[in-house]
């Protein structure tokens, strides 16, 4: 049996806003969230601007109880548990008083609980090990999410965290997708998060691939595509979204945003100039084609990307590698955006985030412009025409649009998402 699956609900938790609502009018406008960070100035990092979302007692209050809250330290719970249950209930769906053994979660993370982490280090070498508390485990475990929502939620399916970089969000919703599609569930939460924070970032910074001369202009740091870019600026936060089969959707008269019409997901294997860092460019170019082969579309009729571009030396390779998939450039070129001029790269939460920026274009029929654009790369120049690549946000019809992850590690994910038609 294959199903038809589609998106019920999402939630999210940005530099630039938190909430479905406040993210959309965000996007339209174009909102900087990419702040001066004085205790990275402090700790001697050469790059002190980053993206954290601002998450306030309130919205604590209202996704945690008292007991929860006491002695949490894991900014990317919060953040995931914020946007996983945002994203349940707008859907429609209420918390379960019993099992629900048709709901599942994949919910992944790249690192959870580093300020847990540095607080147990601290406590076990003082030998003051019982002062931990109970939810250390809960707070430091890679499958801490979404054991946290699902237990908040009653889902009693596939409940289950993934991690592959800034792939893992992407990567999540594809696992989600094939899941529904073999009728193994009916609806599915999926999404990723990442801590905030200097032991975060820590190692990147190390990399020397972090911007250091916009300290005084944080909100000019991150430059996808741009001719002066100068390295992706560190966020965090956290994206979810409801995936269902559309017998259920209907079933339940439940709000439809977007139709996911298939993807792909791959490795180069760090070969062919692939490597812990760089990407092997046939196997991305591989996972876009065969992503569109998946979701049995052609690339013509794709109005619009939203692409990975971190604002690293690496956008020019990976506008090539699009070109190529596609076999399309100059004006036929797509429509292609990267949400990272906008609240930077958000690691392990990246594709998640960027995929309820997608499906938010899709429902709204827009296309959010790029930030910090000009000078264009002439190298992208060369490939597609700079009317592909707006700098102020459009109103545009989308039937279509792929949205494509490639992380650490060389490996890639690419979905195919289509405005819902019954």
């Amino acid at each position: 049996m294959s199903n038809r699956v589609v998106i019920t609900g999402l939630g999210v938790v940005a530099p630039n806003a938190i909430g479905k609502t406040n993210f959309l009018h965000a996007l339209k406008n174009k909102t900087n969230g990419i702040k001066f960070h004085q205790d990275l100035a402090e700790k001697g990092f050469s790059c002190q601007v980053a993206g954290t979302p601002e998450v306030n007692n309130n919205l604590l209050n209202q996704y945690f109880t008292a007991l929860e809250q006491k002695g949490l330290l894991a900014s990317g719970l919060i953040y995931g548990g914020i946007a996983g249950q945002e994203a349940w209930f707008d859907a429609g769906l209420k918390i379960n008083k019993s099992t629900d053994y048709d709901a599942g979660i994949i919910f992944g993370t790249g690192i959870l609980g580093v300020e847990k982490l540095k607080e147990a280090f601290h406590l076990i070498d003082n030998h003051r090990v019982r002062r931990l508390g109970s939810t250390s485990v809960l707070q430091t475990m890679a499958s801490g999410v979404s054991a946290f929502l699902g237990g908040k939620l009653g889902c009693g399916n596939w409940v289950t965290s993934n991690s592959s970089a800034c792939t893992t969000g992407t990567e999540a919703f594809l696992m989600a997708y094939n899941h529904l599609k073999l009728n193994r569930a009916k609806r599915m939460l999926v999404g990723s998060c990442s801590d905030s924070g200097a032991y975060v970032w820590g190692g990147f910074e190390a990399l020397r691939i972090l911007p250091y001369q916009y300290n005084q202009h944080p909100e000019e740091a991150s430059r996808p595509m741009s001719k002066n870019a100068q390295g992706f600026v560190p966020s965090s936060g956290a994206g979810a979204l409801v995936l269902e089969t559309l017998d259920s959707a209907l079933e339940r008269q439940a709000p439809i945003y977007a139709e996911v019409c298939g993807g792909a997901i791959n490795s180069g294997g760090q070969r062919h100039g692939g490597s812990m860092t760089a990407p092997n460019s046939k196997a991305v170019q591989q996972c876009i084609l065969q992503s569109l082969n998946n979701a049995q579309v052609d690339a013509a009729e794709i109005d619009t990307i939203n692409g990975h571009l971190t604002g690293t030396i690496m956008d020019a390779v990976e506008i090539n590698n699009w070109r190529s998939a596609l076999n399309l450039s100059g004006e036929k070129f797509p429509l292609i955006n990267s949400l990272k001029s906008h609240i930077g790269h958000a690691l392990a939460a990246a594709g998640s985030v960027e995929l309820v920026a997608s499906v938010l274009q899709i429902k709204h029929q827009f296309v959010f412009g790029n930030r910090n654009l000009q000078p264009i790369h002439p190298d992208i120049l060369n490939q597609i025409s700079k009317d592909t690549i707006p700098d102020q946000t459009q109103s545009t019809a989308i039937k279509y649009l792929i949205k494509a992850s490639f992380g650490f590690g060389d490996v890639n994910a690419s979905t195919v998402l289509k405005q819902f038609e019954k």
